[in-house]
């Protein structure tokens, strides 16, 4: 079992994986005082060593770098998606608390099975996306419960771009498997109609491509095509426990960016979310019968990635569940999933899984403060 309220001061966190993405963690990682970055460790040492050195974390090398440490009580899994459930199964056996950059994993099967491995172990996952932990998302989420807008009725949420191909300089895996906008993008607008309305029940999707192939826009393989294997353009509505529904899009079919779109309308106002894949942005009110709409400047933290592992590692010594859970991500990608077999089954999906709201953040919850004595 675990041992959450064993130990006190900062929680020692380890990084697997030391590619792009782990700057930003570092960066903020390495700001917040009630985390401590213990380790980090890569199949390729030297990316490790030198993350290590760039950042002053003082152990670095290979994957049993972190797995081994005793200082790590949450390892931070960076890998590619395709290794996310294997690397976090072998943490989790190590006795460790787990977070994961999105997806959760590929698939329900194998999902639904890290779930269960780590509740047997005793120990926490948590996933990206951690936006929703954000100042502008939390923002609209407490004017909400606030009964700003009275009872939320219905949702609108728009993700149109010509896609990434044009600046991205290795953009076939965004185009396949496991991808696609549904895949890449999804998880930060359904995660955001969860904490809205609660779990999703049932979904009906339909999708399509606008190319067979696309061409590399930038860098040194410009001009070079790969094949697209998933929807390019997917429209879904979703149903959820409580009667309520949305209508989503995501696109790389588009010549217009609406990145970002998020509307709910309640009984009495509707309310324009700011975007879901970002943790700032102001929120827009507009009462039903108006056409004029108010500006609301978002409270709270804009801290960035990490901020849904700090959040882990401070409920985690005050013996209370975090927030962006494991079950939660999971309802996501059986979501996702439920979607992409709508749409090759012309029919609606029932949707298996829960996954309650977590309360609201305070609104003066600061990552930057030191919470944890030791």
């Amino acid at each position: 079992m675990s041992h959450d309220a064993v130990k006190t001061g900062p929680v020692g966190v380890g990084i697997i994986g030391a590619g792009v993405i782990s700057k930003e963690y570092l960066d903020n990682l390495t700001s917040f005082p009630d985390v401590q970055v213990v380790a980090i460790g890569d199949l390729f040492e030297e990316a490790a060593a030198a993350r290590a050195a760039e950042y002053g974390v003082p152990v670095h090398g290979g994957v049993e770098a972190v797995l081994g440490n005793p200082d790590v009580e949450i390892v931070i899994n960076l890998t590619i998606p395709a290794a996310h459930v294997e690397v976090a199964t072998r943490a989790v056996n190590a006795g460790k608390h787990v977070w994961s950059e999105k997806p959760f994993s590929l698939d329900r099967e194998s999902g639904l099975g890290l779930l269960k491995t780590a509740d047997a172990a005793g120990v926490r996952l948590g996933c990206a996306p951690d936006t929703f932990l954000g100042a502008g998302l939390q923002t609209a989420r407490r004017m909400i419960e606030r009964g700003d807008i009275g009872a939320p009725l219905t949702a609108l949420t728009l993700m149109q771009s010509p896609g990434p191909e044009s600046w991205h300089p290795n953009p076939a895996f965004l185009f396949q498997d496991g991808a696609g906008p549904l895949f890449d993008i999804g998880p930060y607008y359904l995660t955001t109609l969860v904490q809205t309305f609660g779990s999703i029940r049932r979904v009906a999707a339909f999708g399509s491509k606008s190319k067979e192939t696309r061409v590399i826009g930038s860098g040194p393989k410009a001009g070079e095509k790969f094949a697209v294997t998933v929807p390019t353009h997917v429209s879904s509505i979703l149903e959820f426990e409580g009667g309520e529904s949305a209508q989503s899009i995501f696109s790389f079919d588009s010549p217009f960016k609406r990145a970002g779109f998020v509307e709910i309308t309640g009984t009495e106002a509707t309310i324009a979310f700011p975007d879901p894949n970002r943790f700032d942005g102001d929120v827009r009110i507009c009462a039903t019968g108006s056409d004029d709409w108010t500006t609301v400047p978002s409270i709270g933290s804009t801290a960035g990635r990490g901020a849904g592992v700090l959040e882990m590692a401070r409920a985690l010594r005050e013996g209370r569940p975090h927030r962006a859970q494991g079950e939660l991500a999971f309802h996501v990608l059986d979501t996702m999933a439920s979607i992409a077999e709508s749409i090759d089954a012309r029919a609606f999906v029932d949707v298996a899984s829960s996954a309650a709201p977590v309360p609201a953040l305070p609104e003066d919850w600061d990552p930057t403060a030191a919470t944890l004595s030791a």
